[in-house]
C-alpha cells in the first residue's frame, strides 16, 4: 500500500488550485459519495479530481472555487502558514466574517466574489461560515473520525472511507507495472512516474528535475535557505515538518519502530529496516566492482571510494584523509582526547557510543548474535563474522611479504606490522608500545591491576577476555581444533597452526643476523638475545642475569633448598645444595650416607 505522507508547504495563501502535495497518497480528496455522514455537520458539495489534467481543466470553473475549500490538508495546518496555536475545543469562537463593518449574514456571502469569513488564527478566507468552520479544524486538531482497524483519527469521514480501503482493498487501483495497490487514481499517476522516469518539475535555479510539485517546493528551500519549522525545546529548525517531528524523538525519546525478533527501539522507521537485515541476512546493494554486498546504500557508497580513491574529507591537524566525514571527525577525537561516551558501570570511556554500548554487553552479558551453524553466541555482529569463516575456511585477505592469508582486513593489518615493526600504541605508564590497541589496554592492567572477565565456574579473574575463554576449556575439555594429520586437538587454532608446522616443517621466522629459522615468533625472539646479549630476568637474591625466564627459575632453586650438606673430599670442603649434588655431582670417593644417600 501507498502509505507515503509528504510534507506540504508552510505557505499557502491561495486556495484556487487544489495542490497535489497538500494531499497524503491515503487521504487525498476524493469525496464524490463519501461525505454523508459528516454532510449535515459541514454541508458542501464536493468536486471528484482524478488527475492534474482534470486540475487544471476545472480551476476556472466557480464551483471549484468555492469547492476546493473543503479539500483542506490532514497535515496538522501546514498549510495555513502560521505556527500552531493552543488546541481550542470550540472552533466557532474564532470564526470572524470579513466584512467593512463587521456585520453581514453569517452563513453566506454578499456577493459571489467575496469572502467574508476569516479565519483569526492565519487570516485565511472563505466564502461560507461553514466552509471556515470545517478549516478550523486544522488548528483545533479535532479528528473526530477514527479507524476502527488501526484506531488513526481524521478529521472527516471522508479521509476515514479512504484510509479504510488501504485494509479492506476495496476500491483499489493497480499498477500494471509491479503490481502495487494505491488507493486513489491521482495517486497510481504518480506512482507510475518510479517506472516511466517522467519527472515534470524542474527548479529553475539548478534543473533538478522532480516527480512532485511537493518535492520541488521542499528543494527549492536549499536555494532559498527557508526553514520554517523549529523546535520549541531547542530551536533547531528544519525545512519539512517531517524531519522536525523526527528531531523531537531525541528530546522525547521516543522509539515508535521496534523490531519484532529482537526487541530493539529505533526513532526511524528507514532506521528500523536497515536493522532487520541483520537478522534476514539482506544485502541488497552490491558493488559493481568487485560485488561486495552492504545492507545499506550509504554503506556502498562509501565502500566504492575504495576504488575511486576518493577522499574528501582531510585532517586539519595531520593531513589524514578520509572517505567519511564522521570518520574524520571520530580521527580528531586522537588529537583532542576525547572521550565522551563513559560507561555507567565501570567509569570506563570511548570516543564512539557504539564502542561502548559493545563494551557494555561485558557487564550485561548479551550476545544478540548467534551463528546458524553451530549456535554459538556473540556480543558483536563482525565477531560473528569473523566466526563464519570458521565454517567456510575462507580467508580473503592475503599478506604480500609472507603470503599468510587472514578472515578479516583489521587481522592482516595487524599481520603486517610483524614485518614492518610498527607499534603504534604506547602506555602512557611506562612507555611501553604495542602494534595492537587491545594489547595495550591488557597489558595497562598490568599497572591498574583490573581483571574484568570473571570464571563462573570457578571465579577466577583475567585482564583478557581471550585468556577467560582458554581458562574455560579446562572446565568443558573443549578442544574444537584439530590435526588433519595426525588428528591431536587444541583449543586454539593458532596452537593448531604452530602443531601444523611440525608435519609441513615450515619455519616462517628467520634471523636477520645468522639466518637461523624457527616455527614460532616467541622462539626467534628468544633466540636474537644470543646476538644482542638481552638479559631481561634477573634475580633478586644475587643479582645474575638471565636470557630466559626458565633459566631464572632453575637458578633461584639454588637460594630456595632447605638442606644444605657438607662433604669431605681430600682437603676440600664443598657445599652443595641437593638438588645440584644428585643432579651435577658425581661422588668417586667413599663418602658418608648423609652426603650420597641411597
Amino acid at each position: 500500500m501507498d502509505q507515503e505522507e509528504p510534507e506540504p508547504p508552510p505557505h499557502t495563501h491561495t486556495h484556487t488550485h487544489i495542490k497535489e502535495e497538500l494531499w497524503s497518497s491515503q487521504e487525498r480528496e476524493q469525496l464524490q459519495g463519501l461525505e454523508e455522514a459528516d454532510n449535515a455537520k459541514f454541508p458542501f458539495t464536493p468536486v471528484p479530481v482524478t488527475s492534474e489534467d482534470d486540475e487544471e481543466k476545472a480551476q476556472s470553473s466557480p464551483l471549484h472555487q468555492r469547492q476546493t475549500l473543503h479539500m483542506e490538508t490532514e497535515a496538522d495546518g501546514e498549510d495555513c502558514g502560521g505556527p500552531e496555536p493552543a488546541r481550542n475545543s470550540h472552533p466557532h469562537s474564532l470564526l470572524q466574517p470579513e466584512t467593512e463593518d463587521q456585520t453581514g449574514d453569517s452563513s453566506e456571502p454578499e456577493t459571489g466574489d467575496k469572502k467574508p469569513f476569516s479565519c483569526l488564527v492565519c487570516k485565511k478566507s472563505f466564502t461560507q461560515s461553514g466552509d471556515l468552520q470545517k478549516h478550523m479544524i486544522i488548528h483545533t486538531g479535532e479528528k473526530p473520525f477514527s479507524c476502527s482497524y488501526c484506531e488513526k483519527s481524521f478529521t472527516s469521514s471522508g479521509y476515514l472511507k479512504i484510509h479504510q480501503r488501504v485494509h479492506t482493498g476495496q476500491n483499489l487501483h493497480s499498477c500494471d507495472q509491479c503490481g502495487a495497490a494505491i488507493t486513489q487514481q491521482s495517486n497510481l499517476k504518480r506512482h507510475q512516474r518510479i517506472h516511466t522516469g517522467e519527472k515534470p518539475y524542474s527548479c529553475d535555479q539548478c534543473g533538478a528535475a522532480f516527480t512532485r510539485q511537493s518535492t520541488l517546493k521542499r528543494h527549492q528551500r536549499i536555494h532559498t535557505g527557508e526553514k520554517p519549522y523549529s523546535c520549541d525545546q531547542c530551536g533547531a529548525a528544519f525545512t519539512q515538518q517531517s524531519t522536525l517531528k523526527r528531531h523531537q524523538r531525541i528530546h522525547t525519546g521516543e522509539k515508535p519502530y521496534s523490531c519484532d525478533q529482537c526487541g530493539a527501539a529505533f526513532t526511524l522507521q528507514g532506521t528500523l529496516k536497515n536493522h532487520q537485515r541483520i537478522h534476514t541476512g539482506e544485502k541488497p546493494y552490491s558493488c559493481d566492482q568487485c560485488g561486495a554486498a552492504f545492507t545499506q546504500q550509504s554503506t556502498l557508497k562509501t565502500h566504492q571510494r575504495i576504488h575511486t580513491v576518493e577522499k574528501p574529507y582531510s585532517c586539519d591537524q595531520c593531513g589524514a584523509a578520509f572517505t567519511r566525514q564522521s570518520t574524520l571527525k571520530t580521527h580528531q577525537r586522537i588529537h583532542t582526547g576525547e572521550k565522551p561516551y563513559s560507561c555507567d558501570q565501570c567509569g570506563a570511556a570511548f570516543t564512539l557510543q557504539s564502542t561502548l554500548k559493545t563494551h557494555q554487553r561485558i557487564h550485561t552479558g548479551e550476545k544478540p548474535y548467534s551463528c546458524d551453524q553451530c549456535g554459538k553466541t556473540f556480543s558483536q555482529s563482525s565477531s560473528l563474522e569473523n566466526h563464519r569463516h570458521v565454517h567456510t575456511g575462507e580467508k580473503p585477505y592475503l599478506c604480500e611479504q609472507c603470503g599468510e592469508t587472514f578472515s578479516e582486513r583489521g587481522r592482516l593489518k595487524r599481520h603486517q606490522r610483524v614485518h614492518t615493526g610498527d607499534k603504534p600504541y604506547s602506555c602512557d605508564f611506562c612507555g611501553k608500545t604495542f602494534s595492537r590497541t587491545g594489547s595495550l589496554e591488557s597489558h595497562r592492567r598490568v599497572h591498574t591491576g583490573e581483571k574484568p572477565y570473571c570464571c563462573d565456574q570457578c571465579g577466577a579473574a583475567f585482564t583478557r577476555q581471550s585468556t577467560l575463554k582458554l581458562h574455560q576449556c579446562i572446565h568443558t575439555g573443549e578442544k574444537p581444533y584439530s590435526c588433519d594429520q595426525c588428528g591431536a586437538a587444541f583449543t586454539l587454532r593458532s596452537t593448531l597452526k604452530k602443531h601444523q608446522r611440525i608435519h609441513t616443517g615450515e619455519k616462517p621466522y628467520s634471523c636477520d643476523q645468522c639466518g637461523a629459522a624457527f616455527t614460532r615468533q616467541g622462539t626467534l625472539k628468544l633466540h636474537q638475545r644470543i646476538h644482542t646479549g638481552e638479559k631481561p630476568y634477573w634475580c633478586e637474591q644475587c643479582g645474575k642475569t638471565f636470557s630466559l625466564s626458565s633459566n631464572l627459575k632453575r637458578h633461584q632453586h639454588i637460594h630456595t633448598s632447605s638442606i644444605t650438606l657438607t662433604m669431605f673430599v681430600k682437603t676440600c670442603v664443598f657445599h652443595y645444595r641437593v638438588g645440584s649434588h644428585i643432579r651435577g655431582y658425581k661422588c668417586t670417593n667413599r663418602c658418608s650416607d648423609v652426603c650420597c644417600p641411597v
